[in-house]
């Protein structure tokens, strides 16, 4: 179960992006059941306790934030794995 939107998250990461995304990603980490919430200070607070958690954490903000070429790359490094 996810804490609600304004709590606070023990050892949780503050990621800085930029206001217009920030609910997007927000909706998206809660769809995935990461645990989150955004307090009232415009910051996001994402707690990763494991590496999946990290590695769809990346995932979700190279999806907003990454430009076609390092897609791209990240993509065919995949592959080559």
């Amino acid at each position: 179960m996810l804490p609600p939107a304004n709590s606070e998250l023990v050892d949780a990461q503050v990621i800085n992006i930029p206001l217009a995304e920030r609910w997007r990603i927000f909706h998206r980490l809660q769809e995935l059941m990461i645990p989150c919430c955004c307090p009232t200070d415009g910051s996001l607070h994402v707690q990763i306790s494991n590496l999946q958690t990290a590695i769809l954490v990346r995932s979700i903000l190279m999806q907003f934030f990454a430009s076609r070429e390092e897609l791209i790359h990240w993509l065919e490094q995949c592959w080559q794995l």
